[in-house]
């Protein structure tokens, strides 16, 4: 079975809004946010999420150094064997966040790491295309979801297989 960490930012964690940003670093082993749409997809490739970790776009944005060595920590001790940073959608920040974490969990932990966010986060896709795995997601309520949410689980199984 693959262990999946999901990370969300306080809005796809519904623990705030765009504008409740200082949500502190937090954790379920819940399933929640998008993760619920995607089960089916994560039987398709025999994966569980064990845990969501969670952290408000202001609070990573106030210390991202901090904050992404905790991410890094607590991924290590859960033992992910890949790490799904979003789906982020069209919300700069939170694309922002997703791409720094994925890279710098990748590069502290040898776990596989990626970002999944919509084509209007340009700048950050140039930024990081060559440094992560970027899958691409519809903008926040636009149709595709489920197609993206199946990419990224197939995604994350491809990821995986050299971690078993």
């Amino acid at each position: 079975m693959i262990r999946i960490i999901m990370i969300y930012d306080q809005v796809q964690s519904g623990q705030g809004t765009k504008y409740d940003t200082m949500i502190p670093l937090n954790a379920t082993k819940e399933l929640i946010g998008p993760a619920v749409m995607m089960k089916p997809y994560l039987k398709e490739i025999d994966a569980k999420v064990v845990a969501t970790l969670i952290s408000g776009t202001g609070t990573y944005e106030e210390n991202p150094d901090e904050v992404s060595r905790k991410l890094c920590g607590m991924v290590r001790k859960l033992k992910a064997d890949v790490v799904i940073c979003g789906p982020s959608f069209d919300y700069a920040d939170y694309s922002a966040m997703c791409a720094a974490v994925a890279e710098r969990i990748q590069q502290e932990t040898g776990i596989p790491a990626f970002a999944a966010m919509a084509d209007e986060n340009e700048d950050i896709i140039q930024e990081y295309k060559n440094r992560i795995t970027i899958v691409k997601t519809p903008k926040k309520g636009e149709g595709g979801l489920n197609e993206a949410l199946k990419n990224i689980c197939r995604t994350a199984g491809e990821l995986a297989v050299g971690t078993k």
